[in-house]
């Protein structure tokens, strides 16, 4: 796998490429802290954990019920 980081609007966007299966794997928490404008990641980590229990309390699929994948940061 081929780690790489994508910039966008001044935040950092983690993400993997799987050479095999030629498929990219992006930081979930990442395109949240961008979408809802937050520079906190533990903000942005926080409001992505109440949203996705939501989710799982409505019913939505959508949501994989696996624990995170590190993915390498930073620090």
């Amino acid at each position: 796998m081929k780690s790489n980081l994508a910039i966008f609007e001044d935040y950092k966007i983690r993400r993997l490429y799987d050479e095999e299966t030629e498929t990219w794997y992006f930081s979930v928490v990442d395109i949240i802290q961008v979408l809802i404008q937050q520079p906190d990641f533990q903000k942005a980590r926080n409001y992505w954990k109440v949203l996705k229990n939501r989710l799982k309390k409505e019913g939505s699929e959508t949501v994989t019920n696996c624990n995170r994948l590190k993915m390498v940061a930073e620090n």
